[in-house]
């Protein structure tokens, strides 16, 4: 399993790296112990959070509502904790 990938009693929680001003959303691939993510959106104003949460709920196929900024808030590293999704799904649609 992933190190940026951990099950918890909640749901699952994923560590991320995010990239901010890219060209386009993607994923790029594990950069340390996090997925790394390229988002368009600037840094400002919670704007790159909301992006980020809003992308991986539309690659594991959940509800925005269903994907929680847990920490990270002004930082590039972040945890998200996402619910609905198992283990397995998760690891064949982000890796």
């Amino acid at each position: 399993m992933p190190a940026c990938l951990t099950r918890t009693d909640d749901g699952l929680l994923l560590d991320v790296h995010v990239q901010p001003r890219a060209s386009r959303n993607e994923l790029v691939g594990l950069q340390g112990d996090s997925l790394k993510v390229r988002l368009t959106s600037p840094p400002v104003e919670g704007a790159a959070n909301k992006l980020c949460r809003e992308f991986i709920a539309k690659l594991l196929g959940v509800a925005k509502s269903r994907v929680t900024l847990v920490s990270g808030e002004k930082s590039r590293h972040k945890r998200l904790l996402i619910e609905g999704v198992t283990l397995e799904d998760a690891k064949q649609k982000l890796f």
